[in-house]
This record gives structure tokens, C-alpha cells and sequence, in this order.
């Protein structure tokens, strides 16, 4: 049996390269004939550089960075060559690597004043290493700032009234005015790999939608999207070839209103799952499986718009192919989830006994011990050899 393993990262514990290795573990426990094909995915957020450096070549360039509080923070590029079919030089980035939310405790999370400058270090090196086009991830991210700090760090800053750049953050925007200077971008294309379609702003805006796990209270929220609004009206007025109503566009949202920022330098939006399942040629993949595994650490309903589980679960339902999702936690409805291309769902926490009897402890301590057994059980399902 020809088993495609495709999983997302489980953020908080496992990489999409861990995942997919316990997965492929536990099958063979039980089908140790069957042929396994391991190609971990990612959708922008965490994971995007490091998945991509696994099928693309070129090289993998460290950069020194910071985090959304300004704290020093290791970082990478993937520079790839121009390729014979006209493909420019080409940098892939991860904003999670500058921006991400795993970089921040609990108490350290407040969207107010979190930046994106970090971000903007790894464009300008990416843009002095010679890239003509840059693919960057986004997802995961602590900030809500709709890429002020990124475009500072490019030398266009955002001033007050009185022509005094702006404090980092999301709330000092409620004061923009209008920029200062240009962006060093030297002509390049600027594609933001993204999972999401939502608004800058509005009721399903970057603020509303994903401030609360960035720590935003109801008051911030408001706050927020009050400032976001502001800032794509200045954006508007200020930058040449920023698209009209920016604030409604779909993906300005992405990465708390990154998308915005990439859209206002006259770039566009692409489906991150899109662009690594066509440098992975998942496609061919797919075509040669008789069953997909794929997976995530929340299997919820936001995994069916435009994630990895739900790109993935789509190509496999229009080739006839059962797809399977293993995941931390699953609370996608089952209709849903069915309509989406998805066979069967399974949970870690369920796995180890549900949350009442300390399964979700379990799943967070033991993920991979977990998503082994898990694997063995369905390989005796699934497998013609188990």
C-alpha cells in the first residue's frame, strides 16, 4: 500500500518533519511493507523556510534578527537561483522567525506594542543577497501592528501630526499622519504566502479575529482596529500603487494586517499551501497514493479555510483518495470536515483519555508517543499487509 504522510506542524510541540517521522514510525510497526512517503507542509506560518529548504535548491542563509519586542533573535533565509524558466532569484522568508507568537510567554503578549520590525531585517538582507522576488510566509504571529515596524526597517516611517515617527505597535498607529522616506526594495517582487483571507479590518479584521490570543482585550480590540483603519487610509494616500480600499482587501489581515503592509508595496497575496505544495510536487504524490495522512496540532474550523489539512484533504478527495487527519485536538464539525475532503479525524487527546482524565496534558507532554500509536491502530485499519 502507497501511503502519502503530509502534515502541518503541531504548534507548541512538534515540527511537520517530527510529525510525519512518528507518523511513518508507528505505521511501519504495524505494515512495515507498505510504502511510505513522507513530505511535511506548511502554509506560511512556522515551519515555512524549513519545509521548503528540504525540497527546493539553494542555500540557507542565517540572519540576525528580533523578535516583536525588539530582542535579539536568530533568524534564516532560503535564497534559490534564477532558474532556467525565467524564475527570478528568489528569497523565501518566515515571519513567524521575527514575529512569531511562540517567541513570547503568556504575559509577555500584548498586540499594542509588539512590531513587525524584525521582519523587515529579514527583507532587507534578503534584498542585499540579490533576490529579485520574495515569497514571505505569514502565520502565527504576536503582532497587530499591519506591518508599521516592517516598513520602518525598509526606511518608510510612520509619523504623527507633527512629523515624529511613530512608537512601535499597533496603538500607536490611532496618531499616523503619514510616512517618511522610501522602501529599499530595489524593484522586487513581493508575494505573501498566506493561509488566511481575512479583512485588516472590521468584524472579521486582523484585531477581531485573532487579537484575543495575542493577548487583546475587548478595549484593545476596538483600539486596534480603529488605528488599522487609520493606517490603510494613510497607506492609500501615501503610496503609489497601493490598492484602493485596502483595509477590505482579502489577506490584508494575514499576520496581523502583514498582508496589508505587502499589499500597500504593490505585492500580492498567494496560498502558502499552494506554493509548497507545488515546490514539494505534491501533486505527483498524491496521484501515486492510495491513502493521505495529513494533520495539525488543532483540527478546528478555521483548518478548512485555506490551511494545510484542508488544501490537502481537497486534492486527495478530487483524485478518489481517502484522507485521514490526525491531529491534537479535533473539534471541526464531522459534516464539515467530510465535505472538505476528510475521511476520518482523530485526536491525541482523545487518544490518552479526553481532557477529563488529563488528556490534553498528555497530548501536549507526549505528542509523538501519541501520534505513534495512533499510527499503528490505523495502519491495522487501513493497511492490505497490517
Amino acid at each position: 500500500m502507497r501511503v502519502l504522510i503530509c502534515p502541518d506542524k503541531f504548534a507548541g510541540t512538534l515540527s511537520a518533519p517530527e510529525v510525519a517521522a512518528a507518523v511513518a514510525a508507528g505505521w511501519r510497526e504495524t505494515a512495515p511493507a507498505d510504502r511510505l512517503d513522507s513530505r511535511p507542509l506548511a502554509d506560511g506560518g512556522p515551519g515555512f523556510v524549513e519545509v521548503l529548504g528540504t525540497a527546493l535548491p539553494g542555500r540557507r542563509v542565517p540572519v540576525a534578527t528580533v523578535d516583536p519586542l525588539g530582542r535579539p533573535v536568530p533568524g534564516e533565509i532560503l535564497l534559490t537561483d534564477a532558474a532556467a524558466d525565467g524564475t527570478p532569484a528568489t528569497a523565501y522568508l518566515e515571519s513567524a522567525q521575527a514575529c512569531g507568537l511562540h517567541l513570547l510567554t503568556e504575559a509577555e503578549r500584548d498586540p499594542r506594542s509588539t512590531t513587525s520590525y524584525g521582519l523587515g531585517v529579514l527583507v532587507v538582507t534578503a534584498v542585499e543577497a540579490g533576490a529579485r522576488r520574495l515569497v514571505i510566509g505569514l502565520g502565527g504571529s504576536a503582532t497587530n501592528d499591519a506591518g508599521a515596524g516592517l516598513l520602518t526597517a525598509l526606511g518608510l516611517v510612520p509619523v504623527d501630526g507633527t512629523g515624529s515617527p511613530l512608537p512601535y505597535g499597533g496603538a500607536a498607529l490611532a496618531a499616523v499622519a503619514g510616512l517618511t522616506g522610501a522602501p529599499r526594495l530595489r524593484g522586487v517582487e513581493l508575494v505573501a504566502a498566506t493561509d488566511v483571507d481575512s479583512p485588516l479590518t472590521g468584524l472579521h479584521g486582523a484585531s477581531n479575529v485573532f487579537g484575543p490570543q495575542k493577548g487583546a482585550s475587548r478595549a484593545d480590540i476596538l483600539l486596534l482596529d480603529d488605528a488599522l483603519e487609520r493606517f490603510a487610509a494613510v497607506l492609500e494616500r501615501d503610496l503609489p500603487g497601493c490598492p484602493p480600499g485596502l483595509a477590505a482587501v482579502p489577506g490584508a489581515g494575514a499576520a496581523g494586517g502583514l498582508g496589508a503592509a505587502i499589499l500597500a508595496l504593490g505585492g500580492r497575496c498567494e496560498s502558502g499551501i499552494g506554493i509548497v505544495r507545488r515546490a514539494l510536487d505534491l501533486d505527483s504524490a498524491l496521484d501515486a497514493a492510495d491513502l493521505v495522512i495529513s494533520g495539525e496540532g488543532s483540527f478546528d474550523h478555521q483548518s478548512l479555510r485555506g490551511k494545510v489539512v484542508a488544501g490537502v484533504a481537497a486534492a486527495a478527495r478530487d483524485r478518489g483518495v481517502p484522507c485521514v487527519v490526525l491531529a491534537g485536538r479535533v473539534s471541526a464539525g464531522r459534516r464539515e470536515a467530510a465535505a472538505a475532503g476528510v475521511t476520518e479525524a482523530y485526536s491525541l487527546v482523545d487518544h490518552f483519555g479526553g481532557e477529563e482524565h488529563g488528556g490534553l496534558v498528555r497530548a501536549m507532554a507526549e505528542p509523538a508517543a501519541g501520534l505513534r500509536a495512533l499510527a499503528a491502530r490505523l495502519a491495522t485499519q487501513w493497511s492490505r499487509s497490517g
